[in-house]
């Protein structure tokens, strides 16, 4: 897996690829990244990177000229728009250029709270790619036209703004690397929130007795089997309680087995 992350700071994600697990991940070869300072592409001597909106309105506007430069030294491939469609484009091109050859198109994803959700179930369509070029935007977002011609998924993390599209890029770097073969051990994969539709158990470690509380009598049973109902005991009610959507969801989709709905029954009914 292949990271290229488009930014104006790219002191923000060099610290990141360079620390925990993701260190060893790269150190392995397992992960590789490469930042890309869009200042690097600016043309004049101030290396400027933004400019007022047109039609007015408050901040600035990262401009199409450097990031285009930016994105074409990252393999991005230009994504021409289909004229003979019905829904036309607003942004319309002066001239068209050549179409880039087939194959050789990056998956281009531009952080925006403007996005399609992100969550565990596109992370994981995302942690099979070769290759991830994350586009960072500062001030107000990006000229509409960059996001036109080169990107192919804009992706929010949250309902919320951010000023550092680095903050929203490290997130899904983050959730998408540890998913990749290789990174983590496949088991301690298979109980986290939202395998399987549901949240993760409640976990302990020593000492047995913290302040008033102590760890549950059943996880020092060394009995596996009612340790494992238990914990999904566990997680039913966790969901219930936190992320009752989370539930609904994998009942109208058949995900959960027939023990698993026993459960969801039966805590229902002592609510």
């Amino acid at each position: 897996m292949k990271y290229t992350v488009l930014t104006l700071f790219p002191e923000i994600t060099d610290a990141f690829f360079a620390t925990s697990i993701m260190a060893k991940a790269v150190s392995r070869g397992i992960v590789e990244y490469r930042a890309i300072n869009i200042r690097d592409y600016a043309q004049d001597r101030h290396n400027t990177c933004d400019d007022a909106p047109y039609g007015g309105g408050p901040g600035m506007l990262m401009l199409a000229e450097p990031l285009g430069r930016a994105l074409e030294a990252a393999g991005a491939a230009k994504i021409l728009p289909d004229f003979s469609s019905s829904n036309s484009v607003e942004s319309v091109p002066v001239e068209q250029t050549s179409q880039t050859m087939p194959g050789t198109k990056k998956r281009v994803i531009y952080l925006s709270p403007s996005g399609r959700p992100f969550n565990q179930a596109l992370a994981k369509e995302l942690a099979g790619c070769e290759e991830l070029i994350l586009l960072c935007g500062r001030y107000e977002g990006i000229d509409q036209r960059i996001i036109d011609l080169y990107v192919d998924d804009e992706i929010s993390v949250g309902d919320y703004v951010l000023s550092s599209g680095e903050v929203a890029a490290l997130a899904l770097i983050d959730a998408t690397y540890r998913l990749v073969d290789q990174v983590i051990t496949p088991a301690s994969l298979d109980e986290e929130s939202f395998s399987g539709g549901l949240l993760e158990y409640p976990q302990y470690t020593r000492p047995e007795v913290y302040d008033i509380y102590r760890v549950p009598d059943i996880l020092l049973s060394g009995h596996h089997e009612n340790i494992r109902r238990w914990r999904l005991r566990k997680r039913i009610e966790k969901t219930l309680a936190m992320r009752p959507d989370l539930i609904r969801r994998g009942e109208e989709t058949g995900l959960f087995d027939t023990e698993t709905c026993k459960i969801i029954e039966e805590l229902r009914k002592n609510e």
